[in-house]
């Protein structure tokens, strides 16, 4: 044991004077770099670019207008992620006239799909130490200058969260401390909080659910936290304020070229009307991430991938997995990958960081995945804590845009370095990056625009300190006026403040009177949820399109909560046709679509797998009650339940359930969605649910209130409300 922290502190020693040596030569170049962003961002000028506007946002046929009418833009930005959003952003406040076109809604793919943290990377800080990498010690560096700039543009979107490094061995102490002061020291002066050590008692008060046999201690160490999709949308809405034309369901099918073969703009197609046209613009902005290469090779057929797409897998648990404060960070799983087991939404949010993955429009969790990640939270957590795969509330999958370095096959070796490229036809391509350092990425982009096209900028990058849309104003005590003000029940308020900022009283004033008592307006969508109906107008006003830019985007259900996204969808398509004009077989099609999105991106299919897969573990009691069940069920001895069965079967039994309600039970236990459910169907749910693979079924959960064989006792249901 000696031995071991001798060469712990050595180790410690080593790492903190590497660190040291390299940061003094480094400090000085962004201390240089602070410097010219004050002296771009002339105050005046930042302060007058901060000024709230008010006024209503225009419509999308005003962008629309905007964008076809045939008047040459400075830059076109085709993306509408956080890298492209950015730009986006960048370019018009330098005062160029900008426009942007995304092919799905703003933050539809990668950006949406993050480990919602604000981070410099520690993984990344210790593989540039170790491996005395001065470029991927660079990245963390202005990840954690982005870092804090974006938690105080965007206070409302944003916050420092406590995150734990669980230890379980003495000789890791040192070690793991000494690379979180490291993060610290890089830090400087933006270190949010400092980082510190605690002993076992005082980790298990602050993480009850981790596993006591064997704890040492924890270490803390904190980084920002943030709702990455409303964060995209925020940047998207703050071009459009300042000028900026951005629309989302527009794709670019070609690029537009000179005579002497330079990229000279795109040609582009409303995927809402199916209206097509030209866009002209000096400079065309590639920033689709890891649709990278698709648009590199528009502009030049002979150009080689740069960007190899990887995959992140994450999965949503119920609130009670995790404390509401505090993360935990798992450094070393079993195949030397990293999990996250954060609080988000009320919720916990698990994840690991980047694996092999092919390019596709709809990435889908596998069930391999999920199993994985729960596999690496039972290591963690106290074997009091059933982790169940019946408890995934949601799952997701991100393609992740990281640089191609053809020496390097593993994406864990490859870092989110960004790289621009500027193409023989002109075509201005910014590639891998991540997150965090979305504006600096922005920052060097519009840099390397102007300078090989010639564009005439009013002045130079002023998004350093510039407010994003619904900053401006806001407090963190903005909720209780909207209580006091509007009587709007506590958790609404507060999701309305944390979601659009200083706009939330905004969307109060589209809030409805219940005619209650309390409170007095504000109907929600769902009642385990404080999303309300009069949102989903307000997402339309902000450019929502589709039902599924709704359930996903504008609200997070989708991600929070599959089943209750499927409860929610005939209202919000029904206020969307409303506002939209749908017709009914438009508000069909937008059903199909949405629910096609939930089963396929959001783990529905995947859960459907997991059941199907369950070895039958019931005894032949439990057998033979769970078939009387479904005999009393299928009385015309079809073989299968169908809606039409259940329907009499509870009007018998004098339950009112809607014909909504019936169809959604019936879709829940319908494995191989046939729209019957057939008798192995049935044995596998109450498989799924003595083993915990099904966490509970409304279905079953209705026919035990009426059970007269006996089923019940069997006591194989679960409580929770899972995948």
């Amino acid at each position: 044991m000696a031995g071991f922290l001798a060469k712990a502190v050595a180790g410690a020693a080593a790492v903190g004077t590497a660190v040291y040596a390299v940061d003094i030569t480094n400090e000085s170049r962004f201390r240089k770099q602070m410097t010219s962003y004050f002296r771009y961002a002339h105050a005046d000028l930042l302060t007058e670019l901060n000024k709230r506007q008010s006024g209503s946002l225009p419509s999308r046929n005003d962008l629309l207008t905007n964008l076809k009418s045939g008047e040459e833009f400075d830059i076109l930005v085709i993306g509408g992620g956080a890298t492209g959003a950015g730009v986006a952003l960048d370019s018009q406040t330098r005062g160029l006239k900008t426009a942007l076109v995304e092919l799905d809604d703003f933050s539809s793919g990668t950006s949406s799909r993050s480990t919602k943290l604000i981070h410099g990377g520690v993984r990344y800080l210790q593989a540039a130490i170790f491996g005395l990498d001065l470029e991927q010690y660079r990245m963390v560096k202005e990840a954690l200058f982005e870092r804090a700039n974006l938690l105080e543009i965007a206070p409302h979107l944003s916050t420092p969260l406590p995150i734990m490094l669980p230890v379980y061995k003495v000789w890791q102490i040192p070690y793991f401390w000494a690379g979180i002061k490291a993060y610290d020291f890089v830090s400087g002066k933006r270190v949010l909080k400092n980082s510190f050590y605690i002993n076992k008692e005082k980790a298990l008060e602050r993480f009850p659910m981790l596993k006591r046999e064997a704890l040492k201690g924890a270490l803390i160490y904190y980084d920002g936290q943030h709702n990455d999709a409303r964060m995209n949308l925020a940047i998207i809405l703050t071009a459009i304020r300042h000028g900026a034309t951005c629309v989302n369901h527009v794709k670019v099918d070609k690029l537009l070229k000179t005579e002497d073969g330079k990229v000279s703009g795109a040609r582009v197609k409303d995927m809402v009307t199916g209206a097509e046209w030209d866009v002209k613009a000096k400079c065309v902005v590639n920033g689709t991430g890891p649709f990278t290469d698709t648009i590199r090779k528009m502009g030049d057929d002979d150009s080689k991938p740069i960007c190899q797409p990887a995959v992140g897998v994450h999965i949503v648990l119920p609130g009670y997995y995790s404390p509401s404060n505090t993360g935990l960070l798992d450094p070393s799983t079993s195949d030397g990958r990293v999990i996250f087991f954060l609080p988000w939404e009320k919720h916990t949010v698990a994840g690991t960081t980047d694996g092999n993955a092919e390019l596709t429009f709809s990435p889908a969790p596998k069930d391999s995945e999920i199993e994985f990640i729960l596999g690496e939270i039972r290591r963690y957590l106290s074997a009091d804590v059933s982790v169940r795969r019946g408890d995934v509330m949601s799952a997701w999958a991100g393609l992740r845009p990281l640089v191609r370095d053809p020496n390097k096959k593993d994406t864990k070796s490859l870092a989110r370095n960004h790289i621009i490229e500027i193409s023989k036809s002109g075509l201005v391509t910014i590639a891998g990056g991540k997150w965090t350092t979305y504006r600096h990425m922005a920052e060097e982009t519009v840099d390397a625009a102007v300078k090989h096209h010639g564009l005439k900028e009013k002045n130079k990058c002023v998004t350093p300190g510039l407010m994003l849309e619904g900053a401006h104003e806001w407090d963190p005590l903005l909720y209780i006026h909207l209580v006091q003000d509007y009587g709007l029940e506590v958790d609404v308020a507060q999701h309305l403040s944390t979601t659009y900022g200083d706009r939330a009283f905004v969307v109060a004033r589209m809030a409805k009177m219940t005619g209650k008592r309390w409170p007095i307006v504000g109907h929600r969508l769902h009642n385990e949820f404080p999303y309300l109906e009069c949102e989903v107008k307000y997402a339309v006003r902000e450019y929502a399109c589709s039902a599924v830019d709704v359930i996903s985007r504008r609200l997070r259900l989708a991600f929070l909560n599959t089943y209750a996204a499927h409860e929610v969808l005939p209202k919000v398509v029904e206020i969307m046709a409303g506002e939209l004009n749908w017709s009914s077989a438009e508000q069909r099609k937008q059903l199909e679509e949405a629910r096609k999105f939930i089963d396929l991106e959001m783990g529905q299919e995947a859960r459907a797998a997991s059941v199907s897969n369950v070895a039958l573990n019931l005894t032949k009691e439990e057998m033979l009650a769970a078939k009387s069940r479904f005999n009393q069920l299928d009385r015309d001895k079809k073989g299968h339940i169908t809606v039409n069965d259940l329907r009499r079967h509870f009007r018998e039994n004098n339950q009112k359930i809607d014909e909504r309600l019936l169809h959604e039970l019936l879709c829940e236990v319908d494995l191989n969605k046939n729209g019957e459910l057939e008798l192995a169907e049935f044995f596998q749910l109450y498989s799924g649910l003595k083993g915990g693979q099904v966490s509970h079924n409304r279905l079953v959960r209705y026919l035990d209130e009426t059970d007269d064989v006996g089923l019940k006792a069997t006591k194989v249901t679960r409580s929770g409300g899972g995948l």
